[in-house]
This record gives structure tokens, sequence and C-alpha cells, in this order.
């Protein structure tokens, strides 16, 4: 019986090279984005990453959201926090920004697990009954 409209999965496996390459892509295309925000005035260092990581996490997994993370603060510290194309000093305001966007990205990542394995699981035809029964008064 096939279902109509459910979502096939998550197709990359985590830790294949597939997985990293597509966290770099995303990172890429998410870079060129908060540039665009940059020009226009936006000082709102990580709002193009955050997504980003989510995407990375349920589409190629966890390992590959975290190297998308790693990347992402130094690309951000060198790239968009004043000045500008080279690594200066990081005031408090910019510490506590780099903090809280760990902080969300590690959120990001747990849903993110959770989506792919729900949808392995609904996929999969849900979650198999077993011989023992869980009420002890059966």
């Amino acid at each position: 019986m096939s279902r109509l409209g459910t979502f096939s999965g998550p197709k990359i496996q985590p830790w294949s090279w597939e997985a990293f390459g597509f966290a770099f892509i995303v990172l890429v295309a998410s870079a060129g984005f908060q540039g665009a925000c940059a020009l226009f005035g936006a000082q709102l260092y990580f709002a193009a990453f955050l997504p980003a990581v989510f995407i990375v996490g349920i589409v190629a997994g966890a390992p590959a959201a975290v190297f998308a993370i790693l990347l992402t603060v130094p690309l951000v510290w060198w790239a968009f926090m004043p000045p500008f194309f080279e690594f200066g000093p990081l005031t408090r305001t910019d510490a506590h920004d780099i903090n809280l966007f760990f902080l969300f990205s590690v959120l990001l990542i747990g849903l993110a697990d959770l989506c792919r394995l729900t949808v392995t699981i609904v996929n999969g035809g849900g979650l198999k009954a077993t011989d023992k029964t869980v009420a002890p008064n059966s």
C-alpha cells in the first residue's frame, strides 16, 4: 500500500563525504545570503546560518551539522564581524553571539536528529510490536 504525500527520508548517510560536502555547499549558500543581508545593513551575524545547520542536520545528519557549526564560527568572525575580512579581537557582545549560536545550534541538531529518526520509523512501517507486553496485567 502506497502512502501519498509521505516524505521519503534523508538519502545521505552520516559520516560520508557526501554529507560533509552537502554541509559545505549549504554553508557557502548561507554565507552568500548573509553577505547580501549585510549589504543592506543587517548585523545579525548568525541569522542565515541557524536554518542552514537545521537543514544540514535533517538531510545529512548530526556529524555534518557539527562540521557546519565548526566552519561557521570562524567564517562569521572573519567575514561579518568588524573589522571585516580579518580576525580581530572579540568584544563581549560578539562572544555572547557566538555562545548563543552554539546553544541554538546544539538544540537544532537534536531536533533535526529526532526528525530524521521519526522519518525513518514512519517509512519503515512504524514501531513493531514485540512478543512481550508492556502492561504487567495483561
